[in-house]
């Protein structure tokens, strides 16, 4: 499923991931605050946390973005043992981290126009654009189904 994230991207194999953590996200809104702490508390664990506010506002918009548009109304609820619609990925390389965001929609995630900016919706691909190095989507398999959102971060070089 991570096979997209090497499009788009420097180069970067993924046989060198030095960490990588993963969560499930139930379909509701309360997923975005669930992601922020499931980030927060991963980069404290790989002492990586001096971008974590900019990181977790990131996931906040593309864990918010899957919930709001990449799903339909039959994509939730799902009965139990069925996987949730909605995946964050966190992956990390020397310098470098991902999150990458499942959802069900095939839909490209381009940021619509916004011709005011105090309005409360719609900049949430202008801020992902401002806080990453980059970003980018790619339609996932017919078999898996879906696409992945995924944003790139410098992190700073370890001090020693």
């Amino acid at each position: 499923m991570l096979e997209p994230l090497r499009q788009g991207l420097p180069p970067l194999d993924l046989a060198d991931v030095s960490d990588a953590a993963s969560c499930a996200l139930p379909a509701r809104l309360e997923a975005v605050r669930e992601a922020r702490r499931f980030t927060r508390r991963t980069l404290v664990q790989w002492k990586t946390d001096e971008r974590s506010d900019d990181i977790c506002l990131v996931v906040s918009e593309l864990v918010t973005n899957a919930l709001r548009h990449g799903m339909s109304p039959d994509d939730a609820p799902r009965p139990a043992g069925q996987h949730p619609p909605v995946r964050l990925h966190l992956l990390r390389w020397t310098g470098r981290l991902v999150c990458a965001v499942r959802d069900p929609s095939r839909d490209s995630p381009l940021p619509r126009e916004v011709d005011d900016f105090a309005a409360e919706s719609g900049r949430g691909l202008f801020l992902v654009d401002s806080f990453t190095e980059g970003w980018g989507w790619q339609p996932l398999s017919p078999t898996l189904g879906g696409k992945v959102v995924w944003a790139l971060f410098r992190l700073h070089a370890p001090a020693g």
